[in-house]
C-alpha cells in the first residue's frame, strides 16, 4: 500500500517559521532565568550518560527518572542525594502529565522514539530525542509535524554536530581549502560478537515491565536471551548498526556535502557472518548514497580484521570517522575532530574536538531562546539522517543473495564503492566467509522521490518497497498518530 506522506516542503516551510521565532512558550509560566526542569526517559546506558551531562548544566534540575526496568530506575536514583526531589516513574504517560517538567530526554529503544517525542510536544515539552531520531520514515515525518505544530524545540542526539573540531573542520572545506568535495565515505568499524542462539521463548526477569517495553511493537515471548540492547538487531524494534552507530557517519556526510534532502536513489548489500545467532540485522553492511555530484558511502563492520583476533580494521587511519576526499587533499576525522591531509598522504592542517560534549547545553540554549535556528541538530536533520538510514536498510531487505561479479557489474559507476566493496571482500575472506556458501545479499537500486519522500518503486509490485516506509500497525495505546 503506498503511504500518504509529508510533502517535504511544508517541513521547510516549518523550519523557517519556526526558526524565526523568537518568543515559542516554555511548558509552564517561568522567566528566562528559571531552572529548566528535565525528565529522563530511558535511564540505561545513554540514558545514565545523559544524567550526568544535564546536572553539569548550570540552571537545569534533573526532577524524574522513568524506566520500566525497576533496577535499572532504582540504580540511576542512587546517583541523587536526598536533598533532590526526582519523581521516579515506570510509564512515561504519567510522567507527561506533570506539568511542571520543562523537557523530556528520551533514551529509550528506537522503536519508542516517536510517540515519546510526539507525546512530549503534545504535552508542552521540548525534547531532546536520542538517535536514530526514528524507527522508520514515516514515525520521522509525524515528530518534525509536532514539533511544529506545538512550537516545541526537539533536537536530536546526533552530538558530533556539536565537536568543536569537526564544526572548524566542516568550514574548513565548504570553504573550498581541499578543492571540489569528490566523495565522502563514512565508516563504522566496531566489533560484534554473537548474541547467541535461544531454544524457545524465554523468561522476562521480574523487573522489567515488559508490556511497557514493548509499547507500539507486536507483543509476543521474548526470543532472545536479555531484553535490553539486542533489540538493536530485531527489525521490530532496532535497526541494525546502519542507524544505531552508523546514523552518526551517515548525518556527519551529509552535513558536510550540504545535502538537505534524501538521495535520488540509494542501494545497500551486506548479511551477517562469522557465526549463526537469533539477530535479524546485518553485520556487516555497505549503502551507497548516489548524490550529486558528490556521493556518500557508508560501511559497516563488525567482524575484526581477522579470525580469531579483537582488533578491527581501518580505513585511513580510522575505524569509526568520515573520510572526505576533494580535489587537493582529504579529510579524516569525526567526533573528536581529525586531520586534513594533502593527497601524499602529508599532514596539512589539525582540527581538535571535543566529542560534542556541548551538544546537551545547545539544547538548553536554544530552549532559552525558543529559536529553533539555534539548535545544532533540529529534528528535521535527524530525521533526514535517519531516513538514509531506513532507506539503506529496506534495500538490503528487498535484496536477495548475490555473486560478487554480480556486486560489482550492479555498483561498476562508482570507483570507491568498487574499491570498498574489495576492501570488504579481503575482510570476509580473513574472517574465513566464503561468499560461495554464504552469499552476500544485494539490495535493489531504489529511486526516491525526495520530495514526497517515498521510493519510486517502478520496478516493484506497487507498494512492495514502501510497504516499509511505516510500521503496518500499532498496538493500543501505543499507536503514534496519523494526524499529530
Amino acid at each position: 500500500m503506498w503511504m500518504e506522506v509529508v510533502n517535504r516542503r511544508d517541513f521547510i516551510k516549518g523550519t523557517i517559521a519556526a526558526g524565526a521565532a523568537l518568543a515559542l512558550p516554555f511548558s509552564r509560566a517561568r522567566g528566562a532565568n528559571d531552572n529548566i526542569r528535565v525528565a529522563i526517559v530511558g535511564c540505561r546506558n545513554k540514558g545514565g550518560q545523559h544524567i550526568g551531562m544535564f546536572r553539569k548544566i548550570e540552571g537545569v534540575r534533573i526532577v524524574a527518572l522513568c524506566d520500566v526496568d525497576s533496577e535499572v530506575l532504582a540504580g540511576q536514583l542512587k546517583k541523587f542525594d536526598t536533598s533532590e526531589k526526582v519523581a521516579a516513574y515506570t510509564d512515561v504517560r504519567k510522567l507527561l502529565q506533570d506539568k511542571s517538567i520543562d523537557a523530556v530526554v528520551a533514551a529509550a529503544p528506537n522503536h519508542w522514539h516517536a510517540l515519546i517525542t510526539i507525546w512530549a510536544c503534545q504535552a508542552g515539552k521540548d525534547v531532546y530525542v536520542e538517535k536514530p531520531a526514528s524507527h522508520d520514515i514515516w514515525e520521522g515525518q509525524r515528530m518534525v509535524e509536532a514539533a511544529r505544530k506545538y512550537k516545541r524545540i526537539v533536537q536530536n542526539g546526533t552530538q558530533n554536530r556539536s565537536d568543536i573540531g569537526l564544526r572548524e573542520a566542516v568550514d574548513y572545506i565548504k570553504q573550498g581549502n581541499l578543492g571540489k568535495i569528490l566523495w565522502v565515505h563514512g565508516l563504522w568499524y566496531k566489533r560484534r560478537p554473537s548474541i547467541g542462539r535461544v531454544p524457545g521463548p524465554q523468561k522476562v526477569p521480574a523487573n522489567i515491565n515488559y508490556n511497557l517495553w514493548t509499547g507500539p511493537a507486536p507483543f509476543g515471548p521474548l526470543r532472545r536471551k536479555q531484553v535490553h540492547y539486542d533489540w538493536h538487531w530485531f527489525w521490530e524494534t532496532g535497526n541494525g548498526d546502519m542507524a544505531n552507530l552508523g546514523v552518526h557517519q551517515i548525518d556527519d556526510c551529509r552535513w558536510i556535502v550540504g545535502q538537505n534532502a534524501l538521495p535520488p536513489r540509494i542501494i545497500s548489500l551486506g548479511a551477517r557472518f562469522g557465526y549463526v545467532d537469533d539477530a535479524q540485522t546485518p553485520n556487516t553492511q555497505l549503502a551507497i548514497f548516489d548524490y550529486k555530484p558528490a556521493p556518500i558511502i557508508l560501511e559497516i563492520r563488525g567482524l575484526p580484521m581477522k579470525r580469531g583476533l579483537r582488533a578491527m580494521d581501518a580505513y585511513r587511519g580510522t575505524r569509526s570517522g568520515n573520510v572526505v576526499q576533494c580535489e587537493n587533499g582529504y579529510f579524516v576525522g569525526g567526533r573528536g575532530g581529525g586531520w586534513a591531509y594533502d593527497n601524499n598522504g602529508k599532514k596539512i592542517k589539525q582540527f581538535k574536538g571535543d566529542g560534542g560534549a556541548t551538544h546537551q547545553a545547545n539544547f538548553i540554549k536554544a530552549m532559552r531562546s525558543r529559536k529553533v535556528s539555534d539548535l545544532r541538530a533540529d529534528i528535521l536533520e535527524g530525521h533526514l539522517s535517519a531516513a538514509l538510514c531506513h532507506l539503506a536498510n529496506i534495500s538490503y531487505r528487498l535484496g536477495s543473495q548475490s555473486s560478487p561479479d554480480n556486486i560489482r557489474q550492479t555498483i561498476q559507476n562508482n570507483k570507491e564503492a568498487l574499491e570498498t566493496f574489495d576492501r570488504i571482500e579481503r575482510h570476509l575472506g580473513a574472517n574465513e566467509v566464503d561468499l560461495a556458501k554464504t552469499p552476500l545479499t544485494l539490495g535493489p537500486w531504489l529511486n526516491v522521490d525526495a520530495e514526497k519522500e517515498n521510493i519510486i518503486a517502478d520496478d516493484f509490485p506497487t507498494g512492495w518497497a514502501n510497504q516499509f516506509l511505516k510500521r503496518p500497525y500499532y498496538r493500543k495505546p501505543f499507536v503514534v498518530p496519523e494526524e499529530v
